[in-house]
């Protein structure tokens, strides 16, 4: 019976070292940023020439996507932000929203949002871009495809 107690001791004190020294999991961390014009939003913006913004944020994947959080910044608008979003496309093409932001924004707005699987292959893939629509250009004013770095 000693021999058993000790061995299970034993055990237990090289399971605690091998867990004491095992790497933590990696968490997988990237940087998001977009430089918004008016001059690549498609189509062309009416009355916009001064608009500009800028949007940046992180997101950390996990099992069914991730967790984007973001900050988005404007000025020199037509109007109010009537919204902002993430929508699938690449340079010069537009395409349909897949991660709303605000609706209505202020520049300074900051937020968090769920994505997918797919968002994230959209992102990593230079196939998504942040837009700002407003009243006068309900098609997007400013525009800026996102980069992703990490």
């Amino acid at each position: 019976m000693k021999k058993l107690a000790a061995f299970v001791v034993a055990g237990a004190a090289v399971t605690m070292v091998v867990a004491a020294f095992a790497p933590a999991a990696a968490v997988e961390k990237y940087s998001v940023s977009a430089t918004l014009k008016n001059n690549t939003e498609v189509p062309r913006p009416k009355s916009a020439a001064l608009a500009k913004g800028s949007f940046s944020g992180q997101y950390v994947e996990n099992k069914s996507g991730g967790t984007l959080t973001w900050t988005l910044t404007f000025k020199h608008l037509t109007g109010t932000a009537t919204a902002a979003h993430i929508h699938m496309g690449k340079a010069g093409v537009a395409g349909p929203v897949i991660v709303p932001l605000c609706g209505p924004c202020k520049s300074g707005m900051k937020g968090t949002a769920k994505i997918s699987k797919a968002v994230i292959a959209a992102l990593e893939g230079g196939k998504a871009y942040v837009n700002v629509h407003t009243a006068k250009n309900a098609g997007g004013e400013i525009r800026g495809q996102v980069k992703v770095s990490g």
